[in-house]
């Protein structure tokens, strides 16, 4: 075997030094670290984040807007119930305030010929009468009861006729009584009122 052949593998061969010329072996300065970002990533976030606050404020102000329209609009609705409410309560009081005007007249109605009739038992009675008496004092109290439900008796003589509140039951010649034209001389039966309603008018004699 000759010096070449004897020659060991190796020994002249130059082994390269650990990590040189190696797969994955980096060359100076392209030192990288994992997970790194590349350029731009950091400003496009930035600039992302403030519009996203904008629409969500945006969001927020046409909620809030849709709550005080909605909010008008139930007040707006009370209001027109309460109106409509004080509204109901007036007429149910005036439907009230008239029924019962309506039953006082009905009952006067009813009792004005009793008073007509004491009254002319009053006028026919002599004066010695002992029942006259007891005939003014129930005359009296009926007249009173009915004063005080409001029911009032008017008198007209002397004044100027009205056909709103004196019934023209006879015409005298002019200057009776003093009375000038138009003007009641005399009172066959007294009217009576409740408040400004007419129960019955007076019935009258006018002056021609």
């Amino acid at each position: 075997m000759t010096d070449a052949e004897q020659t060991l593998p190796g020994h002249d061969e130059q082994v390269p030094a650990h990590g040189e010329n190696s797969p994955g072996a980096h060359t100076p300065g392209e030192e990288s670290s994992p997970g790194a970002d590349t350029p731009g990533d950091g400003s496009a976030a930035t600039a992302a984040q403030p519009l996203d606050d904008a629409e969500a404020v945006e969001e927020d102000l046409g909620e809030l807007v849709a709550v005080a329209a909605q909010r008008d609009e139930y007040l707006a609705l009370a209001q027109r119930t309460q109106a409509d409410f004080e509204n109901y309560r007036k007429r149910v009081a005036r439907e009230a305030a008239a029924a019962q005007d309506r039953g006082m007249s009905g009952l006067a109605k009813e009792l004005l010929p009793a008073l007509d009739n004491l009254d002319r038992a009053i006028d026919a009675a002599a004066t010695d009468d002992p029942l006259l008496e007891g005939v003014r004092l129930v005359r009296g109290e009926l007249a009173a009861a009915l004063a005080r439900s409001g029911i009032d008796s008017y008198r007209p003589l002397g004044e100027l006729f009205d056909p709103s509140l004196h019934e023209a039951v006879a015409t005298a010649p002019p200057g009776t009584a003093g009375a000038a034209a138009g003007h009641i001389v005399e009172v066959y039966q007294d009217g009576y009122r409740l408040g400004e309603s007419i129960i019955r008018p007076a019935r009258v004699v006018v002056a021609g």
